[in-house]
């Protein structure tokens, strides 16, 4: 059994055990199609490799990680997009996320505030051949106005509360998935659905542990000291 079919087999296996939390029995065939698609091993540290088919989540350095496979099919899967959406995801990390997003829908628009990550996510990412992706360094607290409005926002790090900016990006009929809660404490996995009228309907899938959501530091207003 090789890697990638190892990986399939295991998100499978905890998509049965989660099931009834979860609302479904089997994740769409195209979200699994994309998941075979994306050799993980291409998004992990040289160090990690070994472990880049497990069904876990991995260290990529600068304090963030790579998720757990299941989660990056779940979360895929609840965005609900068809092939003609256009995407934001917010959380570039090694790019894995944003490969498995490219496989399924038209467009994607990622942003990592991590500088390194940023640079590193979108160099490979190109030269994978990823050319349906455009990625920048940035708050991705803040989204990617200049694109908006879009069908689905994926989030990929937790979020104390929902981000004011990425609801107003959100196209009417669109859906947000993203993971809400505090670092290292509770966290859970919600489904925002804004309807034509611009309201938001939330449900709660089922409890995460993600990296926090980093902030840009507030720039400091200028002194009077300063030169003018």
């Amino acid at each position: 059994m090789t890697g990638t079919e190892r990986l399939l087999r295991d998100i499978a296996t905890e998509v049965h055990y989660t099931r009834d939390l979860i609302g479904r029995d089997a994740l769409d065939p195209r979200v699994m199609a994309a998941m075979a698609q994306v050799q993980r091993d291409a998004f992990v540290p040289a160090d990690e490799r070994v472990y880049a088919y497990a069904n876990g989540p991995l260290p990529i350095g600068w304090g963030q990680t790579i998720s757990q496979p299941f989660i990056v099919a779940l979360m895929t899967d609840l965005l609900g997009c068809g092939p003609q959406a256009r995407v934001l995801e917010v959380g570039t990390g090694s790019g894995y996320q944003t490969a498995v997003l490219s496989r399924v829908v038209a467009q994607v628009w990622s942003v990592e505030i991590i500088p390194d990550l940023a640079a590193t996510a979108h160099r490979r990412l190109a030269e994978l051949g990823y050319a349906n992706v455009e990625t920048r360094q940035g708050d991705g607290y803040l989204g990617w106005p200049e694109q908006a409005p879009f069908d689905g926002i994926l989030v990929t790090a937790a979020a104390s509360r929902v981000p004011p900016p990425l609801v107003e990006q959100l196209k009417p009929g669109g859906r947000l998935v993203l993971p809400v809660g505090e670092p290292h404490g509770r966290q859970e996995l919600l489904v925002l659905d804004k309807d034509r009228d611009g309201k938001l309907r939330a449900r709660s899938i089922l409890p995460v542990a993600f990296v926090p959501l980093t902030r840009a530091a507030p720039r400091s207003p200028p002194s009077e000291d300063d030169d003018t």
